[in-house]
């Protein structure tokens, strides 16, 4: 992480039009790796530690490690920022489609929170145009669709009637998707550093008191690796989802989100066991498929 160019542009012309999109894509894709197995971390942990206090752990490590890696004090310059406000609401949007997330998978089947969660390309790609002034065309829409369809083969979420803990997901899924925009909306003025640690700082403040509260002692070396190992993934994913959007416009990543889908896959049958289906397979194409058009498009507006 290279923190020479994290400083944004004050002149509004950074973002798509003075950066290669095709650079965002890969990092957005990289992104989704690490919050891919940040999430099997925290399914690991979750049997014998407290959701919310694996949660705050994950705030406060990556706090220090960023802190640490951007030595701030000595480039106090990277917390500079003229959009406190926007800062803060956007650091307690992170917070809560954490929390949320966390909480939604404690009661409710992986499928029907993966469904509800990548509904999210849906609202950024909406949003996108009167909040950010980046409007969808028909073949990204399209894309956004066919991925979704893609998703929906993956995960078939169940047609019987919906656990009152659908709200958890909806929840997160919002919180996202407008941490995405503002995500998008502040790296066009603040630097990449400042943006990760104002997060990480309000968010473990925030849930200081929840945690220590639940606090239970990890059981050995290893479950503490993985504690500090969350900040590390989710610092490090957030660090990534800043540049992939300040290099291309919210439409173009929030489609490949869906990724994520595929890298739950393969860690899932690494780590858990979980044998992929045909349909799986065949979901994961789509998304995959989905993913690989928006790229092409984007090389051919380059080209």
């Amino acid at each position: 992480m290279s923190a020479v160019s994290d400083q944004g542009q004050n002149d509004g012309s950074s973002g798509a039009n003075t950066t290669a999109p095709i650079a965002g894509i890969g990092l957005i894709i990289l992104a989704c790796l690490c919050f891919s197995v940040l999430d099997a971390t925290a399914k690991y942990l979750s049997a014998s530690l407290p959701t919310l206090q694996i949660v705050w752990v994950r705030f406060v490590s990556h706090v220090v490690l960023a802190l640490v890696l951007f030595q701030v004090w000595r480039s106090p310059q990277y917390l500079r920022t003229d959009r406190w406000g926007l800062q803060i609401v956007r650091a307690f949007c992170l917070l809560g489609t954490t929390i949320f997330n966390f909480l939604a998978v404690r009661y409710l089947q992986l499928a029907e929170t993966m469904s509800i969660m990548f509904a999210a390309p849906f609202v950024i790609t909406a949003l996108a145009g009167p909040f950010l002034g980046e409007w969808a065309g028909i073949r990204r829409w399209a894309a956004i669709v066919v991925g979704f369809i893609g998703v929906l083969v993956v995960t078939r979420p169940g047609l019987g009637g919906l656990h009152w803990a659908v709200v958890y997901s909806l929840a997160a899924m919002t919180f996202y998707a407008v941490y995405a925009l503002l995500t998008r909306k502040l790296a066009a003025t603040d630097s990449s550093a400042g943006m990760l640690i104002i997060s990480g700082v309000v968010a473990a403040v925030a849930m200081a008191p929840v945690g220590i509260s639940v606090w239970q002692a990890p059981n050995g070396l290893w479950e503490w690796t993985l504690l500090v190992a969350t900040g590390a993934l989710g610092g490090g994913g957030h660090f990534l989802f800043i540049l992939a959007h300040r290099m291309a416009p919210a439409p173009v990543l929030a489609p490949l989100i869906y990724v994520q889908i595929v890298w739950m896959i393969v860690l899932g049958y690494l780590i858990f066991d979980d044998v992929p289906t045909v349909t799986t397979i065949l979901g994961a194409s789509i998304v995959v498929a989905s993913g690989l058009y928006i790229l092409y498009r984007e090389q051919v507006k380059a080209a």
